[in-house]
């Protein structure tokens, strides 16, 4: 079972993050204690950064502190997940929204409720992020076809979906969201392995805590 993970990026930003955090404070009183004094740049202005797990803490200086902060900026493999992600989280709404007068059981329908008020938020997050980083904000240009994406289902079978009802149309959509959740885990591993930045790796663990759950409560049905 795939459970979220931090990788040593995220730990390394942690601890980058406290180090930058602490020469804000730094600065912060050092402004401060500045203004009864005569003016001049403050020389011994200095950060404790923790160490890594079993390491001593570091003392830095401000100019120090603030190169340890790493560069996470996209890299291919964000871009590549975050567009192909949106697409896959599309076609789970699409089936989802084929529960709705065809479902059989009231487990599923409420199933299916939970999975798209997870979803249709994160789907708004990915657009945004793309469009914060100059990827767009949607899939557009970047079209991926569905066969390449893991998980996806078929024309074919999103047609027996439509045309399925009661416990036909429950065991069917049981069947290929397990399967398309599975296929999600793949993809968010996937980016945790060759992604760089920390807020898509974020988004990759939040969706492997999620779906995980789901399929498990899937497979109980």
């Amino acid at each position: 079972m795939l459970k979220p993970r931090r990788s040593a990026r995220t730990r390394t930003s942690f601890t980058a993050a406290a180090v930058a955090a602490a020469a804000l404070v730094l600065a912060a009183c050092d402004t401060d204690s500045g203004a009864h004094a005569e003016a001049g740049p403050e020389k011994g202005a200095s950060v404790i950064a923790p160490g890594k797990p079993g390491e001593p803490a570091k003392t830095l200086s401000a100019e120090e502190a603030e190169k340890a902060v790493p560069d996470d900026s996209p890299n291919t493999a964000d871009f590549r997940y975050v567009h192909m992600m949106i697409t896959h989280h599309q076609q789970a709404l699409e089936m989802i929204s084929l529960a709705d007068g065809r479902a059989g059981s009231p487990r599923v329908e409420r199933l299916a409720d939970r999975i798209a008020a997870a979803q249709e938020p994160e789907v708004g997050a990915m657009r945004a992020w793309l469009k914060t980083h100059g990827g767009g904000d949607s899939a557009g240009g970047h079209e991926h076809d569905h066969a390449s994406m893991p998980g996806m289902a078929t024309d074919a079978q999103l047609d027996r979906l439509r045309r399925a009802g009661g416990t036909d149309f429950d065991e069917l959509f049981l069947e290929l969201m397990i399967t398309h959740h599975q296929g999600a885990l793949t993809m968010a591993a996937d980016v945790l392995s060759h992604g760089n930045n920390v807020a898509v790796e974020e988004m990759a663990n939040d969706v492997i805590a999620q779906q995980t759950s789901e399929i498990g409560r899937m497979r109980a049905m």
